[in-house]
């Protein structure tokens, strides 16, 4: 009995003692109450309609539609090609430009600085400066080609998904970089020295002691990354418009292009909501994953 007439009198101490924490991450549960869960909630609800304007009850129909339909299917299936390539070629430079980018050289400072910018740069710029560039009439990188009396090439029709990778590797590597260089910042040089007391090899080093030690900025950069790039919209929309065809129809444009050109609110709800769940799914698997690794470290 006296453990229980105790509970609510902690509550009440835990309560006061925790207040001020409170009045300050309200503003913030608030905001995400707002503008995330209650989008959420309503997305789902849309997704049971049909239609723009006037919205009509279907039920299941379209996650029944969606499973047969091609298109989609087709734009999922370049979206994973595109979020796996860009998130092996930007990891896998992120962590070579980390690596170098932590010695202690002259311009160390600006070389970071020049390799962070295109990411922090807008994806509308970043996309209209490409689009230019790669223009087959009037781009300057075929200008260059012509100039050196190399063919022109159509970039943006040849191989429209492998550009879009490029671009977004371009500009992510820099984000990764930094993830990688808090990382390796973060090590105990005492290992390094040990090993090489020991008689290490460099690749050894970095084998046994840096790739181990950087397991949990790798499972943050592979779980932002493929969210990222499956969340892709503003590239495509802007450098390729999807095309050619639908080559670069990636899921989130498809989503668009049911909202905007198809008019069909409900079915787009119902893209985004089941791409909510897969981002979700590979969150809660990574996680998992992650806490494995670092209870076996």
């Amino acid at each position: 009995m006296t453990r229980t007439s105790s509970e609510p009198h902690g509550r009440k101490l835990s309560w006061r003692r925790y207040r001020t924490a409170y009045l300050f991450i309200a503003p913030a549960l608030i905001y995400f109450a707002l503008f995330f869960f209650l989008p959420i909630i309503d997305e789902f609800r849309l997704s049971f309609t049909t239609g723009f304007t006037k919205l009509t009850p279907v039920g299941g129909k379209n996650y029944v539609n969606i499973i047969h339909d091609s298109e989609v299917w087709h734009s999922f299936g370049i979206t994973v090609i595109y979020a796996f390539s860009c998130l092996i070629l930007s990891s896998a430079i992120g962590l070579l430009l980390a690596l170098v980018l932590n010695q202690n050289f002259k311009g160390r400072t600006i070389a970071r600085t020049a390799i962070l910018t295109p990411y922090m740069t807008s994806v509308a710029i970043i996309g209209l400066m490409w689009r230019n560039i790669l223009d087959s009439n009037t781009g300057i990188l075929n200008a260059i080609l012509s100039g050196l009396g190399l063919p022109q090439q159509n970039w943006l029709t040849t191989a429209p998904l492998a550009t879009l990778v490029g671009i977004t590797v371009w500009q992510e590597s820099g984000y990764v970089m930094l993830l990688f260089l808090a990382g390796l910042q973060s090590i105990d040089p005492q290992l390094y020295e040990a090993a090489r007391i020991d008689g290490a090899s460099v690749s050894k080093q970095f084998w046994k002691i840096t790739l181990p030690m950087l397991a949990p900025t790798t499972l943050f950069v592979v779980l932002v990354g493929m969210i990222g790039s499956l969340q892709q919209f503003g590239l495509p929309y802007i450098v390729t418009n999807g095309g050619p065809g639908n080559e670069t129809s990636l899921y989130v444009y498809q989503v668009y292009r049911e909202t905007f050109t198809s008019g069909n609110l409900g079915y787009a709800s119902a893209m985004s909501f089941l791409l909510l769940v897969v981002i979700v799914a590979l969150s809660m698997i990574q996680l998992r994953v992650g806490r494995k690794k670092e209870a076996i470290l």
